[in-house]
C-alpha cells in the first residue's frame, strides 16, 4: 500500500539485487587493484632484467667496436634496423663522459652522464649503467617511466573494463536467482491475500524455504483460532435465533388463542394488538440476528457450490409464507446457474432480503424481476423513484426510503453486510436502468467466481 506520508518500501529482490551487484563490483575493483600492484612489482622486475641485460650485452660490443675505430672518429649512432620505436636505448661513454655509440633514439632521451654503475631512477627516466676496463667504457640503458606506467595501466583496464558488462549481467543473474527463489514466498503471500474475503484454510506452504516455513505455521495456526473464533460466534448466532424465536413464537400462539377466547370489544383489539406487535418483534429479532451474522464473517464456503439451487429454494419458502410467488419473474441459467464460494447460508440471507425488500416496497400488481448469471444477482421491482442522495443511506440499519410499507430498515443493511463482508460489490440503481421508475439491486461477483458447469 502506498499513499501520502508512506514511505517507499523497497522489496526484497531489489535490495538483494543491488547490494550482491554492488558487492560484486566492489570486489571486482578491489581485485584489480591488488592485481595491478602486483603487475607493477613484476614489470619493474622484468624491465630492470631487460635494462641490465641489453647493458652488459652492449658492453662488449661497444668494446669490439671502440678496438677496431681509428683515432679520431666522431660518435656513432647506430642505425635502426626498420621503423619502430625503441624503448629501451642506451649510450656508450668513455671515462671523460664524451659519447662513443649510441643507440637511435638516445639521443632524444638525453640519458644523463656520470652515473654511477647500478640503477637510478629519474624524473622521466629508470637507467642502467655498467662500466668496464677501469672505467675507461661505460654503458648505461635507459627506459622511459611512462612506458612502464603505461603498460600497467593498459592490464589494470583490461581487468576493469569486463566490469562494465559484468554488472548489468550480475544485476540481471541476482534477480533472476532471487525471484526464482522467492517464488515460493510469493505465492505465499498471494495466498494470504486471498484469504481476504473470509475464506479461512490452511494456505498451502510447499516449497517456501526454512526460514518462512515457521513463518506459515503460524500464520495457519492463527488462521485456525480465528476460524474457530468465528464457528463459535456463528453457533451463538444460530443458538440465540433458535432460543428467541421460541418463546416468541409460543407468546404469538398463546395471544392468538387468547384472540380466539375473547369477545368483541377492547380486550380482545388489545389482544389483536399484542399479536401484532409479537409478529414485528419475531420479524426484527430475525433481522438482526441475520445482521449479526453476515457481520461477524464466516460468509465463504470452504468448496464451492451452485447458487441457483439455494435460490429457488429461497424463492420457494417465500412462496409458503407469503403466497406471492407468482409475482416473481425468475431467470436462472438452466445449467443451475453460477458456481460460488459464497456460503449458501449467506446467500440465501442475501437473496430473501433483496426479494423481500422489493415484494414489501414494489408497486402492487407488478412483478419483481430475480435474475441470476454468471456475474451477478439482480433484484428490480417498479415503483417510485428513490431520490439519488438517499440511496446510500438506504444501506445503512433502520433506513427507510419513502415508503408506508411495514418494515424495519435492516434488509437492505443486511444485504450490504454479507457482501461487504464476502467481498461482493452491491450496487443500487433507481430508477431501474431504461425505464422511467422502480428500484434495482445488483450484486456483482468477483473475477474468481466459476460459471456453472
Amino acid at each position: 500500500m502506498s499513499g501520502p506520508g508512506r514511505a517507499r518500501r523497497w522489496s526484497l529482490r531489489r535490495r538483494l539485487g543491488l547490494w550482491l551487484a554492488a558487492a560484486v563490483a566492489a570486489l571486482w575493483l578491489a581485485a584489480a587493484t591488488v592485481a595491478g600492484l602486483v603487475l607493477q612489482h613484476e614489470i619493474d622486475e622484468v624491465f630492470d632484467s631487460a635494462l641490465q641485460e641489453v647493458a652488459q650485452r652492449v658492453l662488449p660490443l661497444a668494446y669490439s667496436e671502440l678496438l677496431s675505430r681509428e683515432a679520431g672518429d666522431a660518435p656513432q649512432h647506430m642505425a635502426p634496423i626498420g621503423v619502430h620505436r625503441e624503448y629501451i636505448t642506451y649510450v656508450v661513454r668513455d671515462g671523460a663522459g664524451r659519447v662513443l655509440l649510441q643507440s637511435s633514439d638516445a639521443e632524444q632521451m638525453a640519458i644523463p652522464a656520470g652515473l654511477a654503475p647500478g640503477f637510478h631512477t629519474t624524473d622521466r627516466l629508470r637507467t642502467y649503467t655498467e662500466a668496464a676496463v677501469r672505467g675507461t667504457i661505460v654503458v648505461t640503458t635507459a627506459e622511459e617511466l611512462g612506458h612502464r606506467a603505461a603498460a600497467v595501466r593498459r592490464a589494470v583496464m583490461a581487468l576493469i573494463w569486463p566490469l562494465v558488462a559484468l554488472v548489468p549481467i550480475a544485476l540481471a543473474g541476482v534477480w533472476l536467482s532471487v525471484r526464482l527463489s522467492l517464488k515460493p514466498v510469493l505465492a505465499f503471500r498471494q495466498a494470504i491475500a486471498a484469504r481476504g474475503r473470509g475464506n479461512l484454510t490452511p494456505v498451502a506452504a510447499d516449497g517456501l524455504p526454512e526460514e518462512m516455513a515457521s513463518i506459515a505455521v503460524s500464520v495457519n495456526a492463527l488462521m485456525e483460532r480465528l476460524r474457530g473464533a468465528l464457528e463459535a460466534e456463528r453457533g451463538f448466532t444460530a443458538n440465540s435465533a433458535h432460543e428467541l424465536r421460541t418463546p416468541i413464537a409460543a407468546a404469538l400462539a398463546q395471544t392468538q388463542r387468547l384472540l380466539a377466547e375473547l369477545p368483541e370489544g377492547a380486550p380482545r383489539q388489545r389482544a389483536r394488538d399484542v399479536a401484532g406487535a409479537l409478529r414485528r418483534l419475531s420479524r426484527l429479532s430475525e433481522k438482526l440476528l441475520q445482521l449479526a451474522k453476515a457481520e461477524g464473517g464466516g460468509l465463504l464456503a470452504e468448496h464451492p457450490a451452485p447458487l441457483g439451487p439455494v435460490l429457488r429454494h429461497v424463492i420457494a419458502e417465500l412462496d409458503r409464507q407469503t403466497d406471492r410467488g407468482s409475482d416473481l419473474v425468475l431467470a436462472i441459467p438452466p445449467n443451475g446457474g453460477p458456481i460460488s464460494d459464497l456460503d449458501p447460508d449467506a446467500f440465501a440471507v442475501l437473496a430473501r432480503n433483496l426479494i423481500e425488500n422489493a415484494l414489501k416496497h414494489g408497486a402492487p400488481e407488478t412483478p419483481i424481476h430475480v435474475r441470476l448469471s454468471a456475474d451477478g444477482f439482480e433484484v428490480a421491482n417498479r415503483g417510485p423513484v428513490v431520490p439519488a442522495d438517499r440511496l446510500s443511506a438506504l444501506l445503512r440499519p433502520f433506513e427507510r426510503g419513502p415508503t408506508q410499507a411495514e418494515g424495519s430498515g435492516l434488509g437492505l443493511a443486511i444485504a450490504a453486510a454479507v457482501c461487504r463482508g464476502a467481498g461482493l460489490r452491491l450496487d443500487l440503481a433507481s430508477p431501474v436502468p431504461g425505464e422511467a421508475d422502480g428500484f434495482q439491486v445488483t450484486v456483482r461477483f468477483p473475477v474468481p467466481i466459476l460459471t456453472g458447469s
